[in-house]
C-alpha cells in the first residue's frame, strides 16, 4: 500500500502522485496546467484513502452468466469532504472523482499575510463563510487544502468544524495536504492528536514569511491566477 506511516504523518508515495507533484512544483507549469495537476493529484488521493483506509464487504452479483460473490467499499455514502477556500477548489474536484457521493462543505478561511507570522510560528486567521453538512458518527471526513505551512489556518478550520459539531466525532478525520511543513505537522498534531494527516510530501521547512520549502509557491493564486 502506497500510504507511509513518517511518525508525524502518513505519506502517500503512489508513482503518479509523486509524477504530478514534480509538474506542480515547476515553475513554468502555466494556470492551467496548473489547475489540472491539482485535480489529478486529488483524485489519485481520493482512491488511496479508498484503497488503505475503508473496508470491503463481500457482495452477492448475478453477472449475465452466473451469480458470484463481488467486493464493495463500505462507507462511500458516509463521506464529508471540506473545502478550505480557495486553493483546494481544485483539489476537491480531484477527490469528487474518487467520491462522487460525498457531501460537501465549505470554509473560507486565510491567514493575515500583512500581520505576518509571529515569534512562536503562528498567523492571525480570519473566517469569512462557513457552510457544513451535518456530520454523523458514521462518517470519514476528508479536510483538504493544497498546502500545510504553519498549520495556523487548519488549526483555526478544526477548532470551527469539531467546535460547531454538537460533540459529535466522525468515525474518521483526514487532513489531506500536497505539501507540508514538518512546523506544521508536528503543531496539528500536537492540538488535534487523534486526526490522521496525510500529505504526498513533506518538504523541508518555513521560509521567514512562512511559506514551505521547496514548496508550490501560492497554490491559491497559481490556480486562479490571481498574480
Amino acid at each position: 500500500m502506497p500510504i507511509e506511516d513518517r511518525d508525524d504523518a502518513y505519506v502517500l508515495t503512489h508513482a503518479l502522485a509523486k509524477d504530478t507533484l514534480s509538474r506542480l512544483r515547476d515553475v513554468e507549469t502555466t494556470q492551467v496546467a496548473f489547475r489540472k495537476g491539482l485535480v489529478k493529484l486529488g483524485r489519485i488521493c481520493g482512491y488511496e484513502i479508498i484503497d488503505g483506509a475503508m473496508e470491503t464487504e463481500y457482495v452477492s452479483i448475478q453477472t449475465p452468466l452466473a451469480e458470484t460473490t463481488g467486493e464493495r467499499v463500505k462507507g462511500l455514502d458516509n463521506v464529508v469532504i471540506i473545502n478550505v477556500l480557495r486553493a483546494a477548489t481544485p483539489f476537491v474536484e480531484g477527490l469528487l472523482k474518487a467520491f462522487p457521493r460525498a457531501k460537501q462543505g465549505v470554509i473560507s478561511a486565510g491567514r493575515d499575510e500583512e500581520a505576518g507570522m509571529d515569534d512562536d510560528g503562528n498567523f492571525p486567521i480570519t473566517i469569512d463563510y462557513v457552510k457544513l453538512p451535518e456530520i454523523t458518527e458514521k462518517d470519514t471526513v476528508i479536510v483538504a487544502d493544497p498546502m500545510l505551512a504553519t498549520g495556523s489556518t487548519m488549526c483555526s478550520v478544526l477548532d470551527h468544524i469539531l467546535d460547531n459539531n454538537d460533540g459529535v466525532d466522525p468515525a474518521k478525520l483526514f487532513v489531506l495536504s500536497a505539501v507540508s511543513a514538518p512546523d506544521g505537522l508536528l503543531r496539528v498534531g500536537d492540538e488535534f492528536p487523534d486526526i490522521d494527516l496525510l500529505t504526498v510530501s513533506i518538504d523541508d521547512y518555513l521560509d521567514d514569511d512562512g511559506y514551505i520549502v521547496p514548496g508550490l509557491g501560492d497554490a491559491g493564486d497559481r490556480a486562479f491566477r490571481t498574480t
